[in-house]
Formats: C-alpha cells, sequence, structure tokens
C-alpha cells in the first residue's frame, strides 16, 4: 500500500510533534517533487529522499561520499566494517565518549583500548601513541561537545602508524578545524541524527569518505542484500566488495526529516556561536577557574561552555551554586550530565562482558596479545578533567541582554565560592 502526503500527515500527527515541525514536514513532503511512493529507501522515486540527503550532506560537508544509515552507532559500525577491522585487532578509543563509540568495537570483534583525554576534552594525541601497539588497526576520533579535537598531532601520529582514522561527529556536526569539516580529516567520517544531536531526524546517522573503496564497503555492510551495487546479483566486482553484512538502512521519511534540519544548521550555528562569544568575552573568572581550551575557536559549534574549577570540590561547589542562582550548569558526576559518557561506567568493557559463553573477542584465539588492564582508574588525567568540570548548554534563542546577564551571574557567583 503506497502512502501519500496526507497520509504521511496523519502518521505524523499522533506522534504529537509541534504545529511548527508539522508544517516543515508537510512542505517538504509536498514541494515539486511528490514524496516517494515507499516509506521504505529502495523501489521508490528517483531520487529518493534519502539520497536527496546524501548529496546535501556531502555538498555541506565538502567531500565525495555521504551514505545514510539508522542511527549513528551504525555509521560507527559501517566505518569500521569498512576500514576492515575485526578478530585479532585493537581500536583506541578516548576515555570520555558515549559507549556506543567503545561498543561498537567489542561488536565488531575487536578489542578497545581506551585512552586518556586532554584540556579539550578530546582525545590525547600523545597518550593515543603510548597505547599503539602491533595489533592496532584504527583510532576513533571524537569531537565531545561540539569542539574539535586536536587533529593535526593525531593524524600525524595515525599515519606514521598506519593506523585508520573514524572520526565520531555525533556531537559536532557543523563543526570544522582550520576551516574544513569535521568528518572529512579521516578515513571515515560518522554522524548522528538523533533527538539530541545537532542536527536530527528522530533517529539516524551518516557515514562520509573520500576513499571510493571504503564508501562501497560501507554500502555493503549497511545493507546485506547489496540493493545499492548497479547490478545487484552480479560477481563481485571487486576484491572485498561482497560480505555478509547488516541491515542499517535509513527510511525515506527520516531522509525528508534530516532534509529539513540540514537547510536550518547554518542558520542555527551562527546563532549559537554569537551567543557563546558573547558570553566568553563578559566573563571575568577568578583565579584557579579556567575555560576549556579550544583547539580552533572558530570550527566550535559552541553547544555548550565548559570550565575547569581547582578541584572536584570545587566544581561542585561551583555547579551547587550556579544552579541555585537558576543558572543550568553541572558536573560531570552530578546527575546533570549522563554517567555513560565517561568510561568509568563502561562495565561491559571493564569487566570484558560477551554476548556468548564462548566470550569473544576477549577470548579471541586471533588476538596475539595481553589484553588491556582495564580499571575504573586506568585514565586517571582524564577522571581528574572529568571532575573538575562544570557543563553550560548554550541556547540559540538566548537575547543579547541575556546572556550578559548569564555572564554578569557566572562572575558573581564564581568570585563568591572560589
Amino acid at each position: 500500500m503506497q502512502a501519500d502526503a496526507r497520509e504521511l500527515m496523519e502518521i505524523i500527527d499522533l506522534w504529537n510533534y509541534s504545529q511548527e515541525t508539522q508544517a516543515q514536514i508537510q512542505a517538504l513532503l509536498e514541494a515539486e517533487q511528490p514524496p516517494p511512493p515507499h516509506l521504505f529507501r529502495y523501489y521508490g522515486a528517483s531520487p529518493g529522499k534519502v539520497a536527496q540527503a546524501e548529496q546535501l550532506w556531502a555538498e555541506t560537508l565538502g567531500c565525495k561520499y555521504a551514505l545514510a544509515v539508522n542511527s549513528g552507532t551504525s555509521a560507527l559500525m559501517s566505518a569500521l566494517a569498512a576500514n576492515g577491522v575485526g578478530p585479532g585487532m585493537e581500536v583506541l578509543v578516548p576515555g570520555y565518549t558515549f559507549f556506543a563509540s567503545a561498543s561498537v568495537v567489542v561488536a565488531s570483534r575487536a578489542i578497545p583500548v581506551i585512552c586518556e583525554i586532554n584540556d579539550s576534552l578530546n582525545l590525547d594525541p600523545e597518550d593515543m601513541e603510548k597505547k599503539i601497539t602491533p595489533r592496532t588497526r584504527a583510532v576513533i576520533v571524537v569531537h565531545m561537545r561540539g569542539l574539535c579535537a586536536d587533529m593535526d598531532p593525531i593524524l600525524e601520529v595515525a599515519r606514521r602508524h598506519h593506523l585508520a582514522v573514524i572520526e565520531d561527529v555525533a556531537q559536532a556536526a557543523g563543526g570544522t578545524y582550520h576551516g574544513k569539516a569535521l568528518g572529512t580529516f579521516g578515513d571515515c567520517g560518522c554522524f548522528s541524527f538523533d533527538f539530541y544531536k545537532i542536527t536530527q531526524c528522530g533517529e539516524g546517522g551518516f557515514v562520509t569518505t573520500d576513499d571510493e573503496f571504503l564508501y562501497n564497503r560501507a554500502q555493503s555492510w549497511h545493507d546485506t542484500a547489496a540493493c545499492w551495487r548497479p547490478d545487484r546479483f552480479a560477481q563481485e566486482r571487486f576484491a572485498g566488495e561482497l560480505f555478509c553484512g547488516e541491515n542499517y538502512r535509513l527510511s525515506e521519511l527520516q531522509g525528508a526529516m534530516a532534509l529539513v534540519q540540514m537547510r536550518k544548521l547554518d542558520a542555527y550555528l551562527t546563532a549559537l556561536r554569537r551567543n557563546k562569544k558573547l558570553l566568553r568575552d563578559n566573563l571575568a573568572l577568578p583565579a584557579g577557574l579556567t575555560l576549556r581550551r579550544q583547539p580552533d575557536p572558530e570550527g566550535d559549534t559552541a553547544i555548550a561552555l565548559i570550565m575547569f574549577a581547582p578541584s572536584a570540590e570545587g566544581a561542585r561547589v561551583l555547579s551547587e551554586a550556579l544552579q541555585a542562582e537558576g543558572v543550568s550548569a553541572g558536573g560531570q558526576f552530578d546527575q546533570t550530565v549522563r554517567d555513560w559518557h565517561c568510561y568509568t561506567h563502561w562495565e561491559h568493557v571493564l569487566q570484558q562482558k560477551s554476548v556468548s559463553p564462548e566470550g569473544c573477542p576477549w577470548s579471541c584465539p586471533f588476538y596475539e596479545g595481553p589484553l588491556p588492564q582495564y580499571s575504573p582508574d586506568m585514565c586517571p588525567r582524564t577522571l581528574d578533567y572529568l571532575s573538575r568540570s562544570v557543563h553550560l548548554g548554550i541556547s540559540e534563542h538566548w537575547t543579547e541582554a541575556e546572556c550578559l546577564a548569564l555572564a554578569e551571574k557566572i562572575n558573581r557567583v564564581a568570585a563568591s565560592v572560589l
């Protein structure tokens, strides 16, 4: 049964979206190109909404290929598969990232190696290099809380050791590093379009790359039926093209929603950056209270302002004092920030949990070497930075007066408690 625009809007109305969002979706569905006859990606109108979203995302970032998938986690899994990550291999991940960045490594039957972060709250290139072994195949570089990692030294280390570089840009879509879009530095970039991200379509994601071989392999993994091939039943065109994969396809309805959000991205980031600059320019922080280092201030998506107190206790006191003044600030180890972004809560990894009694990948016979020594205190510098951090989300809706008033409140509260 085919769905027309009216029927789609009835479905959307049941989801209780705001009238503004419903109007945006309806306008898109009733645009010059009618909606495809199927919400399923394949066998619909050509090009469908997902294909259009892929093209627009590639153009937005300035890369050759963008592959739409159904989540950011699926993007990471597809990127690992494209780069041939599997049994017997290790993948470096930072100790501060959403758990999915590490869980996909285990799901790929490889071993995650947890690395320290630095004062940007992103992967520390020096510790990254220290943890490279002959088994290391790739590094997942995560751009946390809207801000780029130190890509130049990270790429230098990775190239010297012949590592695949996978960028996790789930929290920094639209960010840049020295004028180049995040997600276009490594072999593959991975984006999330879920509800909590800068761009969203309910649930979805993208894999980006300039490498046609990796793009084709990511396509194979994300669509085990190989519908994307010019002749889906033809013999393998090149070594490594065909293998058993998953079904990570994005639906046409989500593709339509992604198109709407992509077109709003520049205006959204402009407002965030304006308000964060107003806030930063008017802060007069007391001695000992510092701002998170920005490897490239111009490339910050500006979704958050992060400060470091002199101690974990100082961060707790400052957070509570700001909250008492109506400022939505929180520390890493209280209930305002999700614990699963810190490696200490990744029991699945620390305790070497497995989906089957055989214990793969921890017991894999292809893994030749001692397993990493996992423990809650294995990355002390990461715990230090996180324990002393105070996070404040930035709103694109703030007026100039509200930004100035907030800066004054932070200055006053910080001076009184630190």
